[in-house]
């Protein structure tokens, strides 16, 4: 299987196995006893049909095929859903007004789209580096959740930890999104993905943090990731997990994915330690 970036662009090997260890390695104190040949051979199933893809949008995709058959509309069992615990509801009001569409347009003629967020009250966005790569280093434009655009300024880049900053100029308004402290962040807490996933601004879904510090490789870079089951897809890139304070715990990156199916409802994103010390040395070369 051939891993893919955004929707259906060949790339790979980009494979996420939860059986590496920090060092890449694969584990071996696995109890048992003789269990390492059966081990080694599971591993191998898993990366052969697992790979993780970034989550940003190109253009070509096909928007048309994401239509809801009417056929599986819910049935009126489905109608009385769990109540949303009212934390969420309100981390989700104060999340969603400081996050942005990220449109960028190639010379070439490629362009990709994924989401960001405001950082600072000196309107400075984080985003994911590789929606600016795929966008082939075009002009950058963001979209308020107002439906106002601004063209944003590209303040500095960092392939290896897949982070970027933006800047807009200060009539957007953009509020900026606390931040979670380091280190506080649990597994099993509930947490939020919000972005424009498909284009769909505003986009909120919920799940929890399923792990910390999971070891992930994308191309031939290797990231510390918070994974989560919250529904994250293409165009999701860039935004911002928070937990169920509002603050960002982290920058949603990439999903698992088996043999080309999708999300399977296992996303990464780049811990809000990573986040912020990128952040603050591009902003400090930049400006």
């Amino acid at each position: 299987m051939a891993a893919q970036t955004g929707l259906g662009e060949p790339r790979g090997p980009w494979f996420v196995s939860p059986e590496l260890d920090p060092d890449g390695r694969g584990r071996r104190d696995v109890p048992g006893g003789g269990g390492s040949d059966r081990r080694r051979s599971w591993q191998g199933r898993l990366l052969a049909a697992a790979g993780v893809v970034a989550l940003s949008t190109l253009s070509g995709a096909a928007a048309g095929a994401w239509v809801a058959d009417p056929g599986d509309a819910p049935g009126p069992e489905a109608a009385s859903a769990a109540p949303v615990p009212a934390e969420l509801v309100t981390a989700a009001e104060r999340t969603v007004p400081g996050v942005v569409s990220v449109l960028v347009g190639g010379a070439t003629g490629s362009s990709a789209t994924g989401s960001g967020f405001a950082i600072d009250d000196q309107q400075h966005l984080i985003t994911n580096d590789h929606i600016l790569a795929k966008g082939g280093g075009g002009a950058v434009t963001v979209e308020l959740p107002d439906g106002r655009r601004f063209a944003a300024e590209v303040v500095g880049r960092e392939p290896g930890s897949d982070l970027a900053v933006l800047r807009v100029p200060p009539d957007a308004g953009l509020a900026p999104l606390p931040l979670a402290k380091p280190g506080v962040t649990r597994v099993g807490e509930p947490v939020l993905a919000v972005g424009s996933p498909l284009g769909l601004a505003g986009t909120v879904t919920a799940g929890i943090v399923s792990a910390l510090d999971r070891q992930v490789r994308l191309g031939a870079n290797r990231h510390r990731a918070v994974q989560t089951d919250a529904s994250i897809n293409p165009g999701n890139s860039g935004g911002p997990l928070v937990n169920a304070r509002g603050e960002v715990v982290g920058v949603n990156t990439a999903i698992a994915t088996i043999d080309g199916s999708g999300s399977i409802g296992i996303g990464f994103a780049i811990p809000i330690e990573q986040v912020q010390q990128s952040a603050d040395a591009i902003i400090g070369k930049g400006g």
